[in-house]
């Protein structure tokens, strides 16, 4: 498989008061190409660190964050990322939410158009296209941002915990629909979670991460077929899945 990510030896510290704060220390990895792979650990144990690097949003301290090979210096085209707050301009519809990306980049109005309806359908948005970010859900808003993200083509989805403030049944659902969604259009996926099942159910590799200073502690490989369905989550290979993730973060 072609290798899409390459962290190598990446290490970010922060200056607090008098002292550093390791958030991350010499943490390698690979990711392939089209792989879905989630980041789970205890709070501290740099997950949302590491991938603001990946971003380009933050630079480390030593080693190198590569994407295609290429250093990242920036944020960039390829790389598309969404946060737990939905980060999208209340005035304007949902339709020019998802168009506001190819807007910017010079594309024409008629493919604008066409790219960022065919994105809204992929979400299950099509009914709210005309809607205004105050009248939707917080599952709709998540929604029309993963649109977003997808609609100016990126290979590589960075997403930090963008289900993590919305309800329990709300969030299952918006795995599946984001499932659905990775398995139409396949991209690159990292995803930061706190939440175990969800860092099973999602991935094809969990990184549990450990705090004190931000490591890699162990990475499980997620032996389960797709696309993910909810008898999946009742089986007892996901029950041992998630028993063996969950004793990599809890104790350590």
């Amino acid at each position: 498989m072609t290798t899409k990510i390459s962290v190598r030896e990446v290490s970010r510290v922060f200056p607090v008061g008098r002292q550093d704060f390791t958030a991350l220390d010499r943490v390698s990895l690979d990711i392939a190409d089209n792989e879905f792979v989630t980041l789970v650990g205890p709070s501290g144990c740099g997950k949302s660190t590491l991938l603001n690097i990946l971003a380009g949003l933050d630079h480390p301290t030593a080693g190198t964050a590569l994407v295609d090979g290429r250093p990242v210096s920036g944020p960039g085209p390829e790389r598309g990322v969404i946060f737990q707050q939905y980060a999208l301009f209340p005035w304007l519809t949902v339709r020019q939410n998802v168009e506001f990306g190819l807007r910017t980049a010079g594309v024409g109005r008629r493919e604008r158009r066409e790219t960022a309806e065919h994105f809204i359908r992929l979400v299950g948005l099509e009914q709210f296209a005309d809607a205004l970010p105050k009248t939707l859900s917080g599952g709709m808003k998540q929604r029309c941002a993963i649109a977003r993200a997808y609609a100016v083509d990126p290979s590589i989805l960075l997403m930090d915990e963008p289900f993590g403030a919305l309800d329990a049944l709300t969030r299952v659902r918006l795995q599946e629909q984001l499932l659905a969604t990775w398995n139409a259009d396949r991209r690159t996926v990292v995803f930061v979670t706190h939440d175990v099942d969800e860092a099973v159910y999602l991935a094809n590799r969990v990184i549990v991460m450990a705090a004190r200073p931000g490591r890699v502690f162990e990475v499980v490989d997620v032996d389960l077929p797709y696309p993910r369905t909810e008898k999946i989550r009742l089986s007892p290979e996901f029950a041992a899945l998630r028993n063996r993730v969950w004793q990599a973060v809890y104790h350590q």
